[in-house]
C-alpha cells in the first residue's frame, strides 16, 4: 500500500503547531497523541483500531510520513497519565501542564466551530482518545 492509498491524519490545524507536531513525530519525539471522543462521534467516524496505518498531512496537505497505531484507549481526561503527556513530544513535564496546553486547543475557536458547539468545554469526565504510534515510513 502505498502513502497515496491510507487514509490521512491530521495533527492540530494547518500552521505552526501542526508544522512543530509534524517535526517531531519525523524526529520520533512524539509517540502518542489525543483526541476528542466527541469528535469522532459528531463526524460519526468510527474510532481507529491498533494496527491501522496512517498518512501524517503537514500543513501544505503533503503526506509527509506513515504512522501504526500501537494502542488506542479511551479514558476520562481526569485519567490520562504522565507516561502519555511525556510521550506527546510538546516538552510537557507533568500531567497538569499537558491538560492545560490540550485545553487551550480544545476550548479554541477552531475546535469549537468543527464540533458545532461554540461553548464546548472540558471538565474531568470528557472522554479523550489516547493513541500510541510507531513511525512507520518517512
Amino acid at each position: 500500500m502505498s502513502l497515496d492509498d491510507l487514509p490521512v491524519v491530521e495533527f492540530a490545524f494547518p500552521g505552526p503547531l501542526r508544522d512543530r507536531l509534524v517535526a517531531a513525530i519525523l524526529s520520533g519525539t512524539k509517540t502518542s497523541t489525543s483526541g476528542l471522543v466527541l469528535g469522532y462521534e459528531r463526524s460519526n467516524e468510527p474510532l481507529p483500531v491498533v494496527g491501522q496505518r496512517f498518512a501524517v498531512l503537514d500543513s501544505a496537505e503533503r503526506r509527509v510520513a506513515v504512522i501504526e497505531l500501537t494502542e488506542v484507549r479511551v479514558v476520562r481526561l481526569a485519567d490520562v497519565d504522565l507516561q502519555h503527556a511525556l510521550d506527546e513530544g510538546e516538552g510537557d513535564e507533568s500531567v497538569a501542564q499537558w491538560r492545560a496546553g490540550h485545553e487551550r486547543f480544545w476550548h479554541s475557536a477552531e475546535v469549537r466551530a468543527e464540533l458545532g458547539d461554540p461553548d464546548f468545554t472540558v471538565d474531568d469526565d470528557t472522554l479523550v482518545l489516547a493513541k500510541r504510534f510507531r513511525l512507520a515510513h518517512a
